[in-house]
């Protein structure tokens, strides 16, 4: 939602000029690293304006080539917000950029061709024992699984969508550890509720919002049970969305 608004705010005060939709994203990118303060990378920028309706984006960060991936059209994407809080600019997050960049580091020195932590395999890390070890194994394994996750939507193969979906957030809690109780509780209860194949949180972590396969027809049994759940457990109400990919932003005729 912020990378959206930023984007919209950046085309607005463009009065009658015009910028091709990267310099855009980097715009809005630079906005968040330099004035809000954020290390974050690209993704929700480019989203942002490359996004299409009915698709995923699978996008190398490297290079910014991307592939529009097509979603199964009987799968739901539903939002789950903890309602709790995070600031990114001042949380946990900015260490683990930090506790990444140093892994970086350390196997640069031994090799060379290393660029950045794509390039890095399970077993380079492997030689390493020493806790940001998790964060940069928690990366190299997520590449993976965006690859085998975009190859299970081609298939139209929910179910093994639904398990790297799911082992994505396991990698986030137990590896990266930018999730929360909450969090944590709406993904062990999303995935009891029938017709839910696959939940993990979104965003920076620390609280947010998790994001949920659904298949079409269990969404209203899910949205009640999910919101009934968390009332429960926590006294708190979510906030739910049923959420459609659409089309990037862009300048209105």
């Amino acid at each position: 939602m912020r990378a959206a608004l930023e984007v919209a705010s950046s085309l607005a005060l463009l009065g009658n000029s015009r910028l091709e939709p990267l310099e855009v994203v980097h715009l809005c990118q630079r906005a968040e690293n330099n004035f809000v303060g954020v290390p974050c990378g690209i993704m929700d920028q480019f989203t942002s304006v490359f996004g299409r309706a009915g698709v995923a984006i699978k996008l190398d960060c490297r290079s910014l080539e991307y592939e529009p991936v097509p979603l199964p059209r009987h799968v739901a994407i539903v939002a789950v917000n903890s309602m709790v809080k995070h600031e990114l600019g001042t949380s946990v997050y900015r260490e683990r950029v930090s506790e990444c960049k140093a892994v970086l580091l350390a196997l640069k020195e031994k090799y060379p061709e290393v660029e950045t932590l794509r390039d890095v395999t399970a077993d380079m890390l492997a030689e390493f024992n020493w806790v940001p070890v998790k964060r940069a194994r928690h990366v190299v394994s997520e590449n993976m699984r965006v690859q085998a996750f975009a190859n299970a939507c081609r298939a139209g193969n929910i179910q093994s969508m639904g398990v790297y979906f799911t082992q994505s957030h396991r990698s986030l809690q137990h590896e990266f550890e930018v999730s929360c109780p909450e969090i944590d509780f709406l993904v062990d209860s999303a995935l009891t509720q029938n017709g839910c194949f696959g939940a993990r949180l979104t965003g920076g972590g620390f609280g947010g919002c998790t994001v949920n396969l659904v298949t079409r027809e269990a969404v209203p049994d899910f949205l009640t049970r999910i919101r009934e759940a968390y009332q429960y457990s926590y006294g708190v109400d979510p906030q739910v969305l049923l959420c459609e990919p659409g089309n990037g932003a862009s300048m209105l005729a």
